[in-house]
């Protein structure tokens, strides 16, 4: 396959994961046109690797993790894009943007494991492979994030409740 081949079908996908990943548009699309030149100059070899979208994946989120050490200038905003026309219930759309913001907040590496594993769907092992970690740095990524996000939402919460 060509990358003019796969670019139809799979550079929405990494868009879409990457807008996840960045918590944004404008960051996800910056990271994955990056991806994009370094894929294309290397095409053979993203082609040629067992699970061309997961290398194309690893690639997002290795330029994602770099990111802030290239432009140390630049600060992204949690900002959320939807990266397709939602048509959710207002309440579901208001969960969704809460998850995201407080996906923003945290840690690069926490973020990357939540999104690898849940909007990824990629095992521990999978996960540790594409941020060339151990498993057990892994599930103490996914551990401390999960633990912080439970906070976070009970705070948010427990205030919401005390406003009604």
């Amino acid at each position: 396959m060509t990358f003019d081949e796969w670019a139809p079908a799979g550079l929405p996908r990494l868009l879409r994961f990457a807008a996840v990943l960045c918590g944004g548009g404008d960051l996800a699309e910056d990271v994955v046109q990056d991806v994009l030149i370094k894929a294309h100059r290397h095409w053979d070899r993203v082609r040629s690797a067992d699970q061309p979208e997961a290398y194309l994946r690893r690639m997002v989120v290795n330029e994602f993790l770099s990111w802030r050490r290239k432009w140390s200038r630049f600060v992204p905003r949690p900002e959320i894009l939807p990266a397709e026309p939602v048509a959710d219930h207002a309440r579901q759309q208001a969960d969704r943007d809460q998850l995201i913001g407080e996906l923003a907040k945290l840690p690069r590496r926490q973020r990357a494991v939540l999104v690898l594993r849940y909007y990824g769907g990629q095992s521990d092992q999978e996960i540790a492979d594409t941020l060339g970690c151990a498993t057990s740095t892994v599930r103490a990524h996914a551990s401390r994030a999960l633990a912080a996000l439970r906070i976070e939402l009970t705070n948010d919460l427990s205030g919401a409740h005390h406003a009604h």
